[in-house]
């Protein structure tokens, strides 16, 4: 009797052991397994953003048993020395994600493989679904080298729908303008016992005053050679940005933020910002709101009818170094994919890049807060990306953001610190 239960124990823990080589050793989603290709993909990301990540390769791994993608984390700041350290030791990614700005970094140390030849050959991938402002910014001399899955204009105005309510004050309209905004701003900030309790509005970006009065921060974004910040139309738009925080007394200068020890964000959800600008990332916060209703609206034109927004966006690229490209190409589809593009839409993370989603129930018709967001499929034809230069963010690193908190708080005017700043800039453009 001992023996026969002895037998059988053994029994069972032999087909447990089996089970456990065949689900680590035996199954063609393990990188050991026969004729298995490993494709290692190089990302950043919040939690919420890597799992969707990593729920779009599961489930694209279920008709794909012959790859085996590897995430790879890195963070966001540490992102680009980690990966061309990586490139340099030989030990990089196959297939990285990069965003419209650090696309520039890896360009300029021609890291890309040009991925138009995958394009014209795969029948089933069609590049003109996209939005073809982010496509150009990935491509190069005619060759593609990113395929696009977000897009993200700086033109959203988050607003307290009750505060507006309260104050008797019309809600913002696509088709509002600066003034619009400064008159309904003052309508909104409240001063108690001479200290500001509630602000009509807030934005960190600046960017988006100069090109909506028609201004520019370099002289071609594609091949830029000279910083305009000293522009008329450039001193401005910044100037009038400048106007909201010490003139108006609207939006709350760095200083006011510091002693608050609270992000503008936080401000917004405690009701003690009435509008505040910036991009579509934040809804995922925004949602967590119970005690008010919300909405966006587009970012307002400039004083001649000029729209214009900074923008971000990101999408994935395959490295030169790669040695299984036709498993990466096939990767880089899963991972800008409709399946991926949609949970971040849902989620609220990212505007997709895929035109059809982002005119879709997923997106323009979702009835998800905020119930505007499809405005911003109509504010991707206004976007300035920032220049296509290697230096520019060490640029705005060193210079412009230094002096910019000058300016704003009131101790310098916008064309005393361009007049500082931009031969700085110009040395460090051509610098390469």
């Amino acid at each position: 009797m001992i023996y026969s239960r002895t037998k059988i124990f053994l029994s069972v823990l032999i087909l447990i052991f089996v089970s456990i080589i065949c689900i680590n050793g035996c199954t063609s989603k393990s990188p050991h397994a026969k004729n298995v290709k490993v494709i290692r993909v190089g990302c950043w990301g919040t939690p919420d953003e890597l799992k969707i990540i990593q729920d779009a390769i599961d489930n694209w791994q279920k008709d794909h048993p012959t790859i085996f993608v590897k995430i790879q984390h890195t963070n966001y700041s540490d992102y680009i020395s980690k990966i061309l350290t990586r490139i340099a030791g030989g030990t990089p990614p196959d297939v990285i994600f990069t965003e419209v700005d650090m696309f520039a970094n890896f360009y300029d140390k021609n890291a890309f493989m040009d991925l138009t030849p995958f394009i014209d050959n795969d029948k089933d991938f069609d590049i003109d679904g996209f939005f073809p402002e982010v496509v150009a910014r990935f491509t190069k001399k005619g060759k593609i080298y990113c395929i696009p899955r977000d897009t993200a204009p700086f033109a959203c105005v988050f607003y307290n729908k009750d505060l507006f309510d309260l104050e008797k004050v019309e809600y913002p309209n696509d088709d509002w303008n600066w003034y619009d905004l400064l008159h309904k701003a003052k309508k909104l900030t409240k001063v108690e016992n001479g200290r500001t309790v509630q602000y009509g509005f807030y934005t960190w970006a600046w960017q988006n005053f100069i090109y909506s009065n028609g201004g520019s921060l370099v002289d071609n974004i594609d091949n830029p050679t000279k910083c305009t910040l000293d522009d008329p139309k450039s001193l401005a738009g910044l100037r009038f940005n400048v106007e909201l925080i010490n003139k108006y007394k609207v939006s709350p200068s760095q200083t006011a933020l510091a002693n608050l020890g609270t992000q503008v964000v936080q401000m917004f959800m405690a009701g003690k910002i009435a509008m505040f600008a910036s991009g579509i990332w934040e809804v995922p916060m925004l949602r967590k709101i119970t005690t008010f209703d919300w909405d966006v609206a587009m970012f307002p034109m400039g004083p001649t009818g000029i729209r214009g927004f900074g923008t971000g966006g990101s999408g994935y690229s395959i490295l030169k170094t790669c040695k299984n490209p036709a498993a990466a190409w096939e990767v880089v589809k899963a991972l800008s994919g409709s399946y991926g593009q949609i949970r971040f839409a849902d989620a609220g993370l990212a505007q997709p890049a895929n035109m059809k989603i982002a005119e879709g129930p997923h997106w323009a018709l979702s009835p998800k807060l905020p119930k505007n967001k499809k405005m911003l499929n109509e504010a991707v034809q206004y976007v300035t990306y920032n220049p296509f230069n290697p230096n520019w963010r060490m640029a705005t690193d060193l210079y412009i953001n230094p002096e910019l908190d000058l300016v704003f708080s009131g101790k310098e005017t916008p064309k005393e610190a361009m007049k500082k700043i931009i031969p700085k800039i110009n040395k460090i453009l051509k610098k390469r």
